[in-house]
């Protein structure tokens, strides 16, 4: 069986996965499109293979590292799903305290890939929170097809809510100094520029390709840094019109579009991820939140 890799992948199975993955078809549909690529030496279950979240293999960080001190709390949204799991992170040893990040899943609650994300910024030396949104649905399942379905359950605005409360959980933790930003991916590039919306001495916020906010922008306080896919037509269809208001209302912002790069670039597990820009992102981020929030 042939040994796949991502250039002889069409970027039509691309842009098919990200229909998929954002709910516009099913799976029995998905695999059936997915089939008419199985050509050659590429099978259907190998494409499939492929193309799906690997856990086992991709994490960056060992969750279990002595340098970590990382474990599972609860806190309480009284506005949005009340007692909500969350991931909190920060590094084993420091002196002072330290700035908190609120990272804010995508479409199917608290997986791994962010479970790790969350770890990596608290290695740099953030006091980290990581909700799931799917708390009082169960939490994340364990699988992303069930974690969708159980995401859209949900209200969003209510899982704003939520992540809102995480902000102001970490705003009261006493390792923490008080400023705070936020880094969501997908959905929670969406909960990321809502935060910046809603909060007012939000310190940072770092949207990857979310959905923008189409009002009340005037009330954006916060520094924005937006990380954009180039090839993502959906979410970039709605930037200019941002970026236009952001530009009128005179908001500090910086945006970056890695070009060739698929929604979801930023994601280890998945076909989509490009090391190189996944790299250049994050240490734009961690940079950003080092002058922002330290």
């Amino acid at each position: 069986m042939k040994s796949l890799k991502k250039e002889d992948i069409p970027q039509a199975v691309f842009d098919l996965y990200d229909d998929y993955a954002h709910n516009k078809i099913q799976r029995r549909e998905f695999i059936e499109k997915l089939s008419l690529f199985a050509i050659g030496g590429i099978t259907l279950p190998s494409l499939l293979s492929f193309m799906m979240p690997n856990y086992l293999d991709t994490l960056l960080v060992d969750p279990n590292d002595p340098e970590l001190d990382s474990d599972f709390i609860t806190y309480n949204s009284d506005k949005g799903g009340g007692e909500i799991k969350a991931l909190l992170s920060k590094p084993d040893t420091f002196e002072g305290k330290l700035g908190g990040i609120v990272v804010v899943h995508e479409n199917r609650g608290l997986n791994p890939y962010i479970e790790d994300t969350a770890r990596r910024g608290a290695l740099e030396g953030f006091i980290t929170i990581a909700p799931d949104a799917l708390t009082p649905l169960g939490g994340y399942p364990g699988n992303d097809d069930e974690g969708r379905t159980m995401q859209r359950q949900r209200d969003r605005n209510e899982m704003l809510e939520d992540f809102i409360a995480a902000f102001e959980y970490l705003k009261n933790h006493p390792d923490c100094n008080g400023k705070i930003g936020v880094v969501g991916f997908c959905f929670g590039g969406w909960i990321s520029n809502m935060m910046a919306v809603k909060i007012a001495n939000l310190a940072a916020s770092v949207p990857f390709y979310g959905g923008q906010p189409k009002e009340n922008i005037d009330k954006i306080n916060a520094p924005l840094m937006l990380q954009f896919a180039g090839l993502d037509k959906r979410v970039n269809a709605g930037w200019p019109e941002f970026e236009k208001a952001l530009k009128a209302f005179k908001k500090d912002y910086q945006a970056f579009v890695y070009p060739e790069v698929n929604h979801g670039f930023h994601n280890t597990t998945t076909a989509r991820y490009n090391k190189e820009a996944a790299e250049l992102a994050w240490k734009r981020t961690i940079d950003f939140f080092k002058e922002k929030l330290v």
